[in-house]
């Protein structure tokens, strides 16, 4: 399992003290997981690793909306599968739930 977490920099639609629990509470879980400025300047700039987390098997995404996100990665020409990627949506949802969600 892959865990891609989303600081959602320059959108800052993610309420700051989930994003920074959901990040403080990855980090002293001992897994493994990769961070990111924003998904939406990634998106916007096509950059190239969006194509390697969206061919990299199965991933959990830690972001906003899951519609939002997989229109991001859509946009940049690197859809994401149909299967395989799960998002998770700090924007509304609880960093207990995410946390929980990301680490099973």
């Amino acid at each position: 399992m892959k865990i891609l977490y989303c600081n959602c920099t320059y959108a800052k639609v993610v309420p700051l003290e989930v994003k920074k629990d959901v990040l403080r509470r990855l980090s002293d879980s001992g897994q493994a997981f990769d961070a990111v400025a924003d998904l939406c300047d990634m998106s916007a700039r096509k950059d190239p690793a969006l194509n390697k987390i969206a061919s990299g098997g199965c991933t959990k995404i830690a972001a906003c909306y899951p519609r939002a996100v997989k229109w991001l990665f859509h946009a940049a020409g690197t859809p994401v599968p149909d299967e395989g990627i799960k998002v998770l949506n700090m924007r509304e949802d609880s960093a207990d739930n995410i946390v929980r969600e990301l680490l099973t």
